[in-house]
């Protein structure tokens, strides 16, 4: 679909035409749009249902002229969505007619979908699928029980899902705990990756631009290498090491310290809060945060570890520590002042507050983003809410063990 008016446009239009579509599809013709979900600086989310199946969706309200300049970043988001979508485009410049019969077809379970898009003179609409599961911290807190297994599990279904993504040649470039989202408030409800407000497709087969979130970057990014997809799998290195204790492997209020921690791969396994992990779990986070990209697991290669694909999991129960850890380290008012507006769920309800830090960047496609660093703002995302503004310097800023 052109996006903004481009030149092109006219042509597809007059293609629809001679093709039998008098006009471009209106989403108020197929879509009943309810209540607000959440606000940004460029955007709402809405909930709308479909007139048709009565199926509730999340959809996305952009508007154009707050992001003049900004196209390329939206277009970018919505082409690497669309990798992932339960439906595509056919090339004519019509969108899908609606959610298919039967379900996705081309849809990964715990990749959040972007359906169809809309556009009209002053506005671009994103018809989401609808997440409301909540957070992956309120969850596990919220527990009363949570072993290795449990986040042995958790940390299998991203694996799939972002090996899936590096299969179809997009690297996320931005996972975090916050952009993972429970599906349904149901106990056994699948994990959802969201915020592809930073995902790039691996076009050249390496990337350059610094980006991410401080914290969870990868060396090679701080180091300004060329650098693929393993920048993702160290991401779920740090957020394996998080699940199991509680806090991050890497911390310091200083972003230069933090950057050089990092870069040297420096982390422990702290007594008390590690003696009762396996030494399976501490084998595998060793594997995905190894600061030498020729060592580091590839995503395949952490799926077949015995800690995640074996018996190797220790199903002692470890809620006390990890809960009291997490809430200490990612306290509620902290990480939810790092949403950058709509994540397309009932949570994703506050923006990221200009800051000052030293890193900036702009909120992801469902994703609140806390102070991402990205130097190349045409490879920035607009993301969930479209939102532009500064984040927070870290949402881990006063980690204490």
């Amino acid at each position: 679909m052109p996006l903004f008016g481009k030149k092109d446009s006219g042509k597809k239009v007059r293609k629809d035409v001679k093709d039998g579509c008098e006009k471009m599809p209106n989403i108020e013709d197929k879509y009943v749009i309810k209540e607000l979900l959440g606000t940004g600086a460029f955007s709402e989310v809405r909930l709308c249902e479909h007139k048709e199946t009565a199926q509730q969706y999340a959809v996305k309200i952009i508007d154009k002229k707050a992001l003049k300049g900004k196209e390329d970043s939206l277009e970018n988001e919505i082409r690497v969505l669309k990798r992932f979508s339960a439906r595509r485009s056919d090339g004519s410049g019509v969108q899908s007619t609606g959610p298919p019969a039967g379900g996705p077809r081309f849809a990964h379970p715990n990749i959040v979908q972007l359906l169809e898009t809309f556009e009209d003179k002053s506005k671009v609409y994103l018809i989401m699928e609808l997440v409301t599961g909540g957070e992956l911290f309120d969850r596990i807190v919220e527990k009363g029980s949570y072993t290795e297994r449990d986040a042995s599990n958790l940390i299998r279904q991203v694996l799939e899902a972002v090996d899936y993504m590096h299969e179809q040649g997009v690297v996320h470039r931005d996972l975090k705990p916050e952009n993972l989202l429970y599906y349904s408030p149901a106990e056994d409800s699948k994990i959802m990756i969201s915020d592809f407000g930073l995902s790039k497709m691996e076009d050249s087969g390496f990337m350059a631009t610094a980006c991410g979130t401080p914290g969870y970057v990868a060396p090679e990014v701080l180091a300004q290498k060329p650098y693929g997809k393993a920048v993702d799998v160290w991401s779920i290195g740090v957020i394996s090491y998080i699940l199991l204790c509680g806090y991050p492997p890497f911390y310091d209020e200083n972003d230069a310290n933090l950057f050089a921690q990092i870069l040297k791969g420096e982390f422990e396994f702290d007594s008390p809060y590690w003696d009762e992990i396996s030494d399976s779990a501490k084998d595998f986070i060793r594997n995905l945060m190894c600061v030498n990209v020729e060592r580091r697991f590839t995503c395949k290669q952490a799926l077949a570890h015995p800690w995640i694909s074996g018996n190797a999991a220790s199903s002692k129960n470890i809620h006390g520590t990890v809960s009291e850890q997490l809430k200490k380290n990612f306290a509620k008012s902290r990480w939810k002042q790092a949403y950058h507006a709509a994540t397309v769920i009932r949570q994703m309800q506050r923006m990221a507050l200009s800051s000052g830090g030293s890193g900036t960047g702009s909120g992801g496609a469902y994703g609140r983003s806390a102070s991402r660093i990205s130097n190349a703002p045409s490879e920035g995302a607009l993301g969930g809410a479209a939102d532009g503004s500064s984040g927070q310097t870290d949402t881990t800023a006063s980690s204490s063990k």
